[in-house]
């Protein structure tokens, strides 16, 4: 069990994310999100009449293709449920995201472009995650090669990004010792 023991408890909100990377016929790649919300009871919505227990409150898709250099070729966003009516008409703004390369600043870059009234919350929440699997998705068809790595053993874009890559940490370290640099 990865977690404790909980004390009792009931279920209220289920949040499920699913997301996807396949590799394209056409040389192209496609990394799909989808977010799906759903509550334990039913209650009352205006417009929709109401929500019941199990019903998607939120069922959204998002789908980004990119080319090899992780540039955003095309983007598509749907929202099968939502609480308002006027939620889907945020969904055509996320082609704004055509043109952006995943990598350093880009959910910076992609805030500029659908941050506030402009986009959807729950739709920029799958950006981060989506972007990961981009990059899992990319490993997986290149290989582990990423961009030269530094004295760290650590290719650059993943350096001090987190706890694992921390260039004064022990996979530095190890990397350093099997290289000689640390002599």
């Amino acid at each position: 069990m990865p977690l404790s023991r909980a004390t009792p408890r009931k279920l209220s909100h289920l949040r499920d994310i699913q997301l996807r990377g396949y590799e394209r016929e056409d040389g192209l790649f496609d990394i799909e999100a989808r977010m799906t919300d759903t509550k334990t009871y039913s209650w009352g919505n205006q417009d929709r009449g109401g929500i019941s227990a199990g019903e998607a409150l939120h069922d959204m898709w998002i789908r980004v293709t990119l080319d090899h250099d992780m540039v955003i070729q095309a983007c598509e966003a749907a929202m099968d449920s939502t609480p308002y009516n006027v939620c889907p008409g945020a969904a055509p703004n996320f082609q704004r995201l055509v043109g952006l390369t995943i990598g350093r600043g880009f959910i910076k870059a992609a805030m500029q472009r659908l941050g506030g009234v402009e986009g959807c919350t729950h739709l920029r929440e799958l950006l981060q995650p989506l972007a990961t699997v981009a990059f899992q998705t990319m490993t997986s068809v290149r290989g582990p090669a990423l961009p030269a790595e530094n004295s760290q053993g650590i290719p650059p874009a993943l350096l001090n990004s987190c706890v694992a890559y921390d260039e004064a940490g022990p996979l530095a370290a190890r990397a350093r010792e099997k290289s000689g640099a640390g002599n």
